[in-house]
């Protein structure tokens, strides 16, 4: 089925915690944010076992990685390419669920690159035969999403610091704070880095944001609530929106949220 969307955003930032504590931060009005319009062009199945924690494009695949909290026994923390037609993850590692939690992942230079929530450990695989080859430690607290600009990995942690990383010995090179009217965006969670701008979603919102690398100002917010009502609507048990994958062939972005029932394809409108 298509469906169309076309939304005006008129969306506070809320942000909130990992346990799903939510916290108010002071903040200005998110109109003073540029609100950016899209249009739900097509939409695909997803597990509802999914508990997404990344999503990429890479070679006209996409890949999904997904944790496994305690009180959801049916997910997994995988990673592999997700079928389209039936919403299923052809499954290219497996996380051991009771010493780790997969986070959000990244392909760099034939490598994919795992976080971990709580381990403060990246495990690296061959991208063709999906063989860990090893793992690097980071001083971060926790591992949320991973994305890269071409040259770095960029790894969000729960807070408003985004942390650049050289994916040959995963040392730090620097960090950049995230801002929108002089406040910080804390909680930013899955990363996708989409013609020179970080996106990334805003844990545990409806919010994506549109970040510049240059000086971390938030300089666009996509609300995707309504996806999210359609979502519960399918399947109450849902939790938060997350997943952001750049299609650069249509120039069109795919997301989702954690055990959603479907993927979204939006065409960012102009």
């Amino acid at each position: 089925m298509r469906i169309t969307i076309c939304i005006l955003i008129l969306v506070s930032i809320i942000t909130g915690c990992k346990d799903n504590t939510q916290v108010k931060k002071k903040r200005k009005s998110s109109n003073d944010i540029p609100q950016i319009y899209y249009k739900v062009i097509n939409e695909f199945p997803h597990s509802t076992k999914s508990f997404t924690e990344g999503l990429l494009f890479h070679n006209r695949d996409l890949f999904e990685s997904t944790g496994s909290p305690k009180n959801t026994h049916e997910t997994k923390s995988v990673f592999g390419i997700l079928n389209l037609e039936t919403g299923e993850i052809d499954v290219k590692q497996e996380l051991n669920r009771n010493r780790y939690f997969g986070e959000g992942i990244a392909i760099f230079n034939n490598k994919i690159y795992q976080l971990t929530y709580k381990n403060q450990t990246c495990f690296v695989y061959d991208l063709k035969t999906f063989e860990k080859v090893t793992k690097f430690l980071y001083p971060n607290k926790e591992g949320w999403g991973l994305t890269t600009d071409g040259k770095n990995l960029i790894m969000s942690d729960g807070t408003n610091e985004l942390s650049y990383i050289n994916p040959e010995n995963f040392e730090r090179i620097k960090t950049l704070n995230v801002t929108a009217n002089n406040y910080a965006i804390d909680y930013l969670n899955e990363l996708e880095y989409i013609k020179g701008f970080i996106y990334a979603n805003v844990w545990p919102t409806n919010n994506i944001v549109k970040i510049d690398p240059k000086n971390g100002h938030v300089i666009g917010l996509l609300d995707l609530t309504p996806l999210q009502t359609i979502a519960y609507g399918n399947n109450p048990e849902i939790d938060v929106t997350n997943g952001i994958a750049y299609d650069s062939i249509t120039g069109n972005i795919f997301v989702t949220g954690k055990m959603w029932s479907k993927i979204y394809e939006l065409e960012i409108l102009d």
